[in-house]
């Protein structure tokens, strides 16, 4: 009897713990189920306490989109400190880390804006956009321009973390350990693992959940797929987050305040020029904006390329050998 107690007990604990600790499957559970606790309470909280800031949440403006991406922050922050904590793992393991960090947000803030404008000026040439002045004067517009900045910022921070942060981590290392399993440890694992764990969150969820942008169209929706694509090379190739941050949100300040062009449809409050999409909505991607154009395909691989040229080489958490 002593001697089946502790076999017992060591499957029972196999069940649960392996080789890197907590088992990414039910780390994911129970990081899903913190994320939905997280809501709620939030949501409760402000019903409660400051039902009015539920108002200020909807619509494009600069004041709505901070609260909307603070709280969504919050909602997985939250839970990624926590899982931390119970894994045992730095926060900045969830593809946090890398050296450099303020320069690499710095590259990418600067890359986003270009490669926006690179796009808007691809449309100018082809007669897919027209320009009518400005909608702003004075002091409004420096005053948007931060607001929408530290909105976009927070969008960049949010989205990225959310997709190709904890969620992109534990997967890979997941897939990781079930390749290890059916190869008999091969090397390449961990790469197995960070491309399922990108092609899962990067390219078919980051994709999914813009498919309730009311503007979306089919191609939109692809070069979403394409852009999440890029970010998670960004990650591949620098081993952090940090490019992605800042390309994102400079791509959507550039995008939504600076040009004032639709994003999936929708137009902000206090954009600083007056455009119109022109032409067939293939070009000028209509109602959706550049982003529904044929013409982002080729800025999107530019800017993948633009990583690989510009950024130098790191190795993402899940490649480094370290649990």
């Amino acid at each position: 009897m002593n001697d089946t107690v502790p076999a017992t007990r060591s499957r029972f604990v196999w069940i649960f713990i392996g080789d890197d600790g907590l088992r990414a499957g039910w780390s994911l559970v129970l990081f899903f189920a913190l994320v939905l606790l997280a809501a709620i309470a939030m949501v409760v909280g402000l019903r409660t306490l400051a039902p009015a800031a539920l108002q200020l949440g909807a619509g494009m403006t600069p004041q709505g989109t901070i609260l909307q991406e603070v709280l969504s922050l919050l909602a997985v922050g939250i839970p990624a400190l926590i899982m931390s904590l119970i894994e045992r793992r730095r926060l900045v393991r969830y593809n946090l880390g890398g050296g450099n960090r303020l320069a690499a947000f710095g590259k990418g803030l600067a890359s986003g804006f270009v490669m926006l404008s690179i796009l808007i000026g691809l449309l100018a040439a082809t007669g897919s956009i027209t320009f009518g002045g400005l909608a702003l004067g004075g002091s409004a517009i420096l005053s948007y321009g931060i607001a929408w900045l530290a909105a976009f910022v927070l969008v960049g921070l949010f989205e990225e973390f959310a997709f190709r942060g904890y969620l992109h981590f534990t997967l890979a290392r997941g897939v990781a350990g079930i390749a290890r399993w059916l190869g008999h440890d091969t090397p390449k694992a961990p790469a197995i693992g960070f491309w399922v764990a990108a092609i899962v969150f990067s390219v078919i969820l980051f994709a999914y959940v813009h498919t309730g942008n009311g503007g979306e169209t089919p191609l939109g929706i692809f070069q979403v797929s394409l852009a999440g694509f890029v970010f998670v090379f960004s990650l591949w190739w620098t081993g952090s987050l940090w490019w992605a941050f800042g390309f994102h949100a400079a791509w959507d300040w550039a995008q939504s305040y600076f040009y004032g062009v639709a994003d999936s449809g929708l137009v902000s409050t206090g954009h600083l020029l007056v455009t119109a999409p022109a032409g067939h909505a293939l070009m000028s991607g209509g109602t959706t904006g550049p982003e529904g154009s044929v013409l982002c395909i080729p800025v999107l691989l530019a800017s993948m390329a633009l990583v690989w040229k510009t950024m130098p080489r790191g190795i993402p958490p899940v490649l480094d050998g370290e649990a």
